[in-house]
This record gives C-alpha cells, structure tokens and sequence, in this order.
C-alpha cells in the first residue's frame, strides 16, 4: 500500500481515532476484511456479514499486526471509528489511489472477466509492477481492498469490475478512474436483476464515460453493444474481436487436439502465433482483448505475445482442466454460469474430448436470468443435444427438469442427481477410464469443491 497516516484517513472518512496513543500512527499495509489476512501495518476493516461481525475479532486483527481496524462502534482495540466501513473503505482507497503515478486499467464484461484480467496480468507483469483484483473481488467490497494493495513502485492498477445494477460500475471508477478502460461483451449474466441486455449495457458503459479524454477505450468489435460504446467517449478507441475490421485481430484459429487455441495475432502489419496454455475457444476473444489492452498500454508486441503464451487462469474454477491417473479429464468450470459460459464451456468439453472419449456433462441450473430463464435453459438443451454426451447429470429444479426433458427425447441419457447421493459418488460411478468431464454451474450450488475433489485437487 501507499503508505497513508491513519489521522489522514479521518479526515477523507470523517472519522475519529480512538484507542491509541500514538501521535500519527501509519497505514503501510493494504485494507483486509478477514482477520486471518491481516499482515503488519494493515487496515482492518468490521465488516458486517451474514453470521459473523467484524467487530467482534478487532482485538485479534490488533494483536496480528493490523495498525487499526476500520469499525462503526467502539472496540478494544485502536480504531478509527466512522459512520460507515464500507463507505470509508472506498474513500480510504480512492485517497490511495489518488497517490498513485502508473495506470490503472478497468476491465468489465458479462462473461470472461476474470480469465482475461487473468490473460492481461501474465502480460502486464513482463513490463513491470503490477496489482490486479485478487480471484473475482470486483465489488464494493473487494475493489478498494485490490486499490489499496497498490504500492509506490506498481506500474500498473488492474481492476476488474463487476455490476448487478446501474451506478455500481461509475461508483467503482470514482474510487479508481482508469486511463484505459476493456469492455468484453453484453451478455445475459444477471439479466433478471438488469431486466434487459441494453439495461446491461449501460452499465457497461459506465467504464467507458470514466475515462479522461487521453484515455483509451478498448472494446469488442464483435459485439455491436460494445461496439456503440464508442460514440460515448472522447477517448481514443482500440477495438478487438474476430471481424476483419477489428483493430486487433484473431487468424489461422486452430483447437488443437486437448482443446487449447492456437491463432495469429493481428495488429496493424504485427503478426505473432501465439499458442495459448489455457483450454477452450472463447478464450481466443479473451486472449484479443488482454493483447490490445496491452497494446493500449504501450507494451511491445513481442512482450504481449510472450505473456500470452506463457499465461494460465490462476484464479481457479475456470476452465481448470486435470488428467487423472485413470486418464479421466475433469474441467472445472464451476465457478459461476452465465448462459453464454455455459455454452461455450460445453463446446471446450466437446474440443477436449474430440471424437473418440466419451463426455460426461454436471450441469447446474442457471440463476438470475429473469424471464428469459426458460429460453436460456432450451438453448443449451439444444446445444448438450448436439453435443451428445454419454452421460447429463443435472442439479436444480423447474428450468433444469424442462432442460433434460429435451435432452432424453433426442435419445440421450440424462437425469437429475440423485437426492440423499453425495454427488461425488453419483458422476463416479458413470465414469469410465479416459472418460471427459465437465463440472459447471452456477456458483451457490458449491459445484467447484465437487469438482475439484473428482479432479484429486485440495479445496482451498
């Protein structure tokens, strides 16, 4: 963290000290919420949470080494006592990053955030200091605690930003403006809380009027809601995607035999193959916008095309493909399930497996899709149809009993998982040696663990 004097906090929170007799004591460590994260000269932060409150474990943040915790009440502890933690937790790291002299790229999209910051930061990493939003913290909670990791010495702030509502991204941007802003795509993610894709798009949008008239938008070409973005800024614009027309481009698109995308990467007369490590076709356009966001940021063609071929998605449950001993597959992709990752998580399946390995799909219901439930459910019935896996096994209720009512009148087999079955066992016993399969769904089913633990991996 830039280091920051607690005294200075009070007075962007309008807070007050409490608990400590040192004159100016100072933040040199980075906001934490969870008091086994606490490292020495950090920010504890009381938050409220469902069945636990931060309050309660100020005392312990102390003792591991926080300079003071962030709380609404009086603690044992030092304090800076405020009307609002989460309030004063994003004008805490909006004073942070006001400090900060490099770039700070803001990335948003329905689908494909997180793997592409995941892309952008192998990148970034190569041409120098980099912090980036930790797994998927790209919310009220999680942003300023990414801004505050923030040193003196980072080149670059990459924070992924996510929305459930309007306003929620342009709150984001006032806490950290960026000079270079990625939109992926418009999709059906959170549809029923949006209400509509072009509602959706606002939002979106929200990063790019952020952005100051010598910034660069850098959109999907592609996707003609993004592609429209650009008639709201200023700023100069980068576009990306598939289409001849796109700035910077994909060609010679090849899915090798395990799944994995090789391409030519385009930009002007720059031309590199770059063999990417990670698994499934989407992650070409994934790929696209990490390079001219990049790009955007000045990096050289020959350091993006070496961050691109030596990237891997670290932050788990997306397309984390493990091979047991037995030969079995699993893709893990249970992260979340977003109507449009789920088709293309089937699509990676039927890459992977290729012609002669039988395929085995663990599909959650999807959640939040409003009334456009139903349609999004048929179309990937359709899509598992044409696919044809040996074996569905569906978690849910309604929409996933219309979905595999589908699926069994084209012939195939499926079913729901079973009630009182640990669901472990259930895909277990359909599975045979060299078998393929893929765990997806939506993130409150718990899917990841099950998937890691088919996959003999920890659960972290």
């Amino acid at each position: 963290m830039i280091p920051l004097p607690l005294r200075e906090a009070a007075l962007v929170t309008g807070g007050q000290l409490t608990g400590t007799d040192d004159p100016n004591p100072l933040i040199t460590g980075p906001l934490v919420f969870d008091s086994r994260e606490v490292t020495p000269g950090s920010l504890f932060c009381c938050l409220q949470g469902r069945s636990t409150d931060g309050h309660d474990f100020a005392a312990r943040a102390v003792a591991a080494g926080a300079v003071a915790v962030l709380a609404s009440q009086p603690v044992d502890a030092p304090a800076l006592v405020v009307p609002d933690v989460l309030d004063s937790m994003g004008r805490i790291a909006a004073r942070v990053a006001s400090e900060f002299t490099g770039t700070v790229i803001g990335l948003t999209g329905s689908a494909g955030k997180t793997s592409t910051k995941d892309l952008l930061k192998s990148i970034l990493d190569l041409d120098g200091p980099t912090v980036a939003t930790p797994r998927s913290f790209n919310n009220e909670i999680g942003f300023p605690v990414t801004v505050s990791r923030v040193e003196t010495g980072s080149r670059y702030l990459l924070l992924e930003m996510g929305a459930r509502g309007l306003g929620h991204i342009a709150s984001l941007c006032d806490i950290a403006r960026p000079r270079i802003a990625t939109v992926l795509g418009v999709g059906s993610a959170h549809i029923g809380e949006f209400g509509s894709r072009g509602t959706i798009a606002r939002a979106k949008a929200e990063i790019v009027h952020a952005l100051p008239v010598h910034g660069t938008a850098v959109l999907n070409g592609d996707d003609p809601l993004v592609a429209a973005m650009a008639g709201d800024t200023d700023a100069t614009v980068v576009t990306f995607g598939l289409g001849k027309d796109c700035d910077v481009r994909a060609e010679e698109v090849v899915i090798q035999h395990d799944g994995r995308p090789h391409f030519v990467l385009a930009h002007g007369s720059a031309r590199r193959h770059i063999e990417l490590r990670v698994h499934g076709r989407h992650n070409v356009l994934n790929a696209l916008a990490a390079a001219a966001t990049a790009i955007a940021a000045g990096v050289p063609t020959d350091r993006i095309a070496q961050g691109l071929r030596e990237a891997e998605i670290y932050s788990g449950g997306r397309m984390e493909v493990t091979t047991r001993a037995d030969g079995v597959t699993v893709i893990n992709d249970a992260f979340n399930a977003s109507p449009e990752s789920v088709l293309a998580a089937l699509t990676a399946l039927s890459d992977i497996a290729g012609p002669t390995r039988r395929k085995i799909a663990v599909l959650g219901e999807m959640a939040e899709l409003g009334n456009e439930a139903g349609t999004w459910h048929d179309q990937v019935a359709e899509q598992v149809v044409r696919l044809g896996p040996a074996e569905v096994i569906g978690i849910g209720s309604g929409h996933m009993d219309r979905m595999l009512t589908t699926i069994t009148a084209a012939g195939l087999t499926a079913a729901m998982a079973s009630e009182g079955v640990p669901l472990i066992e259930e895909i277990t016993r359909v599975l045979r040696p060299g078998d393929v399969v893929l765990v997806k769904g939506a993130n409150a089913l718990g899917l990841e663990a099950v998937a890691r633990e088919l996959a003999g991996m920890p659960t972290p």
